[in-house]
Parts: C-alpha cells; sequence; structure tokens
C-alpha cells in the first residue's frame, strides 16, 4: 500500500464503489474521524466500520464520480457526484470531501453535501421506481385486456 495521500484517497473510494468494507478499512487509522456534515462524527475505526457496512448491507451500489481532487501535503480534497442505489433506486448528488491521510492512513474524513439536493435526488429515485412499477402493472393489465 502507498503512502502517497491522493493514492490512498483514491484506493478508499474504489473499495468503497466494489462493496468492499474490508479493503476500504485497510485504509484507515484506528483514529479515523467520519463526519458527514452536520451529523455528528463517528470517531474510531468501529464506528466507521460499523457505519460502511450499514450501508453495504442495505445499498446495492455506490459509486463516487470524481470531478476535481486536489492534493496539499496530506490533505485530500474530492468534488464529485455520490450515486446511492438499493434495487432500482438511485440518488445521484454532488459531493465535496476532505480527507486527511498521515502515514498511508485516512485519519479524517469529512464530507459536505446539500442535505436538499440529496433529498431531492432520493425523492426522484423513490419516483423512477415507482414510475416503472406502474407501467409494469399497466403493460400486465394490457395483456389481460388484449388476451379477451
Amino acid at each position: 500500500m502507498t503512502d502517497e495521500p491522493q493514492a490512498v484517497v483514491t484506493g478508499f473510494l474504489k473499495a468503497l464503489e466494489d462493496l468492499d468494507v474490508d479493503r476500504a478499512l485497510t485504509f484507515a487509522a484506528s483514529d479515523i474521524v467520519y463526519q458527514n456534515v452536520p451529523l455528528p462524527p463517528a470517531r474510531g475505526v468501529a464506528a466507521v466500520e460499523k457505519q460502511l457496512r450499514f450501508m453495504a448491507k442495505y445499498g446495492s451500489g455506490f459509486e463516487a464520480r470524481t470531478h476535481h481532487i486536489a492534493v496539499d501535503g496530506n490533505v485530500v480534497l474530492t468534488e464529485r457526484t455520490d450515486v446511492l442505489r438499493r434495487g432500482a433506486w438511485e440518488a445521484e448528488f454532488w459531493v465535496c470531501g476532505t480527507f486527511e491521510v498521515e502515514g498511508g492512513r485516512i485519519v479524517l474524513w469529512r464530507d459536505y453535501f446539500d442535505w436538499t439536493t440529496f433529498l431531492a435526488a432520493s425523492a426522484k429515485g423513490a419516483g423512477r421506481v415507482a414510475l416503472a412499477g406502474a407501467r409494469t402493472l399497466l403493460g400486465r393489465y394490457k395483456g389481460r385486456q388484449a388476451v379477451r
């Protein structure tokens, strides 16, 4: 594993995309702090692991589309679009992440995003699922009508 901060962060995000919590945790320091601002931070690898396992258990996919990445010493800033999936439901929303890396491990991971945009993306995803379900039901109904 590399100590280069950018490689640590991109490796971590790739592990999350693969829903590989064990691999993601190899990039985390034992005293890592993870926070989705303004929620309270998760402190320590056990607390972060609990959150990541929850996301992996209840999600069926994750994608981090990195638009920009900047490094200043041990600090890595990412501007990205995160995509959360659960079955047919999907939500895309903008995220700015701050990572601090020490000794090849992430000691701080703080994500900032607009909660209104996140909730709107979630509602849009739910709407797409409902519309797809309605289309399926309508197709079945039309098929039954054609048989008569």
